[in-house]
C-alpha cells in the first residue's frame, strides 16, 4: 500500500490545504476508518506543528515521542480518530480528537487529568463462554465484562491503566450528545427521543440544540448526562 495520497482525494474531515501541495500522508488500516482518521505523521506536522517536514515528523514519531491512548505509536500512517487521546510526554501536552462545527477533525487541548481515560461508544456485544460479555467499541477496542448491563449505542468512560469502566452515558432522553455524521456533524445537542423504524431504514433521533432537528440514531454520540464530561471547543448548549 502506498504511504502517500493526493491531497485532492484526501478525506473531507481532514484539515488541509488541498492545492498547496500535491501529496499528503495516507492513513493505514487500523482502529478508525481511513475516511475519518488523521495519520499520526500528518497530525504532528500539520495539526500540532511540532515539525515542518515529513522527515522531521518521521524522526519524532520513531523516537517514541507520541502516545495515542497511552500507547507509543511509531507508525507514521497509524490512524487517529474520534475521541482518541494524544500525549506528547516531553512537552507535557495532551489533546483529544473531536469534530468541529464544519465537520472537520480537530484536536482539543485537555488537562493531564483527562488524558488517562477516554470515551468509547459500544458498537456491539458478544456473549462468551461462562456468560461473560465482550463489548466492541467504536475505536476497534474490546473489553470483557462480567454482566450484560450495557446497550449498543451507550458511551462508557474507560481508564487506560485500570482498564475498567468508570461511568456510563446511555443513549437516552436528556443526554448531551455530539453529532458525528450528516448535515449536523460537529453540533452538540440534547437527545429528545428515538423513533424505532420497523423496516430496513435506520432509526432516527430528535435532537434539541441551537434548533430542533432530526438525525440518524447512529450519528448520536453521548458525551454527558446533563453537561459534557469532556473538554470541548467553546460552544453554546440550549436546554
Amino acid at each position: 500500500m502506498s504511504k502517500h495520497l493526493k491531497r485532492l482525494h484526501a478525506p473531507r474531515p481532514l484539515r488541509l490545504h488541498r492545492k498547496e501541495r500535491v501529496w499528503t500522508i495516507r492513513a493505514a488500516p487500523g482502529p478508525h476508518p481511513k475516511s475519518a482518521a488523521i495519520p499520526v505523521g500528518f497530525l504532528v506536522r500539520d495539526y500540532l506543528h511540532l515539525c515542518d517536514t515529513y522527515r522531521e515528523a518521521k524522526r519524532l514519531i520513531s523516537s517514541g515521542e507520541v502516545l495515542i491512548d497511552g500507547i507509543v505509536r511509531k507508525d507514521m500512517q497509524f490512524p487517529v480518530g474520534l475521541m482518541d487521546i494524544i500525549t506528547i510526554p516531553t512537552l507535557k501536552k495532551h489533546y483529544r480528537v473531536f469534530y468541529d462545527k464544519r465537520g472537520k477533525l480537530a484536536v482539543v487541548p485537555i488537562q493531564s487529568s483527562e488524558a488517562t481515560w477516554k470515551l468509547r461508544r459500544i458498537e456491539g456485544k458478544k456473549i462468551l463462554r461462562g456468560k461473560r460479555v465482550q463489548l466492541q467499541f467504536h475505536d476497534g477496542a474490546t473489553m470483557i465484562v462480567g454482566k450484560d448491563t450495557y446497550q449498543s449505542g451507550d458511551v462508557v468512560k474507560v481508564h487506560f491503566e485500570k482498564k475498567k469502566i468508570d461511568t456510563v452515558y446511555p443513549r437516552e432522553k436528556g443526554t448531551i450528545s455530539l453529532i458525528i455524521g450528516g448535515s449536523h456533524i460537529g453540533e452538540l445537542a440534547t437527545l429528545e427521543s428515538v423513533e424505532q423504524i420497523k423496516s430496513s431504514k435506520p432509526n432516527v433521533a430528535t435532537m434539541k440544540g441551537d434548533h430542533s432537528f432530526i438525525t440518524l440514531q447512529d450519528y448520536v454520540f453521548p458525551i454527558g448526562k446533563t453537561k459534557p464530561a469532556i473538554t470541548i471547543p467553546e460552544v453554546k448548549i440550549h436546554d
